[in-house]
């Protein structure tokens, strides 16, 4: 006959592992990657405004073995900055994917045909967010103008979400309209980039935790082995502390270099910074959040 203790045992062992299957079942989702044909790949040029340009070339294919060496089952591949708003590259990717990926764009709400052109393309692709950059003094949205206004409802209208790369001295331009638009999601990359301002400033993003409608994406970020040596464990907990587990969420570790080892090793390096949650919410930040949102099943 078995003792109480035995009991209690054989129950607990019963609970762990309908947790571990269940852990086991939710998506790991990579929701910022970038890919790039490369410079020697004619049909797929860099747009002459790009700021940079990649030589290597990170392409969809070694992508999608990355993620299936390093157990990574849906990713968001955010159109770079070198082919401007020229998506010719990101069909591309997408159409090679298949289910397994959904893209970011970008266009420039300066611009008068942009709304026009984002909704031509997102019939053709499975946008799940368009992109707004305001870090370069040249290149800065013009936050009062009414072509602003027009793109972020025209984004809104298509059920996508605004993402947002910024340095922290821009990010107080964008509060007026998470605030009047807060059924529009918002999608905050890279920490908010705080090791690129001040305390102050990276306080701006903190305080857009009182909007429900902002998320912030764990992504690109600092290892505090090298070199210049931050530490990004006290943000992740400001941010953690701020946002909840089910507002923050997980990308990066791919680029042409990548291996699903070292791929692997970035989502447990992100872990790493994430010991005082639970299972279940270190499940939303590595995959839950981003599957329901952007509806991958």
């Amino acid at each position: 006959m078995s003792t109480r203790r035995e009991f209690l045992t054989a129950g607990a062992a019963l609970v762990l592992g309908a947790r571990s299957r269940a852990a086991d079942a939710a998506l790991v989702v990579d929701t910022h990657l970038h890919c790039f044909a490369g410079r020697d790949d004619a049909r797929f040029p860099y747009h002459k405004g790009g700021p940079y340009r990649p030589d290597a070339a990170a392409t969809p294919e070694h992508l999608l073995k990355c993620m299936v060496d390093a157990g990574v089952d849906r990713a968001i591949v955010v159109h770079p900055e070198p082919y401007q708003d020229d998506h010719r590259y990101l069909e591309h990717c997408l159409a090679v994917g298949k289910e397994k990926l959904k893209g970011t764009c970008l266009f420039f709400p300066e611009r008068d045909d942009s709304p026009k052109r984002l909704r031509e393309l997102a019939k053709r692709l499975p946008l799940v967010a368009a992109r707004i950059h305001a870090y370069n003094p040249d290149r800065l949205p013009a936050f009062e103008k009414p072509e602003f206004g027009a793109y972020w409802k025209a984004v809104g209208d298509l059920g996508l979400a605004i993402q947002l790369h910024f340095e922290p001295r821009y990010a107080a331009g964008f509060t007026k309209w998470i605030a009047d638009h807060p059924a529009i999601t918002v999608l905050v990359d890279h920490l908010g980039r705080p090791f690129q301002g001040t305390a102050k400033e990276h306080a701006t993003v903190l305080g857009w935790s009182k909007y429900r409608n902002v998320l912030v994406k764990l992504s690109s970020v600092p290892d505090r082995s090298k070199y210049p040596h931050r530490d990004p464990g006290p943000i992740i907990r400001q941010l953690t502390d701020a946002f909840g587990a089910e507002r923050l969420m997980y990308g990066g570790g791919f680029d042409a270099s990548a291996t699903g080892t070292s791929y692997r090793r970035e989502r447990e390096r992100i872990a790493g910074f994430l010991g005082h949650l639970s299972e279940a919410e270190r499940a939303k930040i590595f995959g839950g959040t981003a599957a329901k949102l952007f509806k991958l099943s």
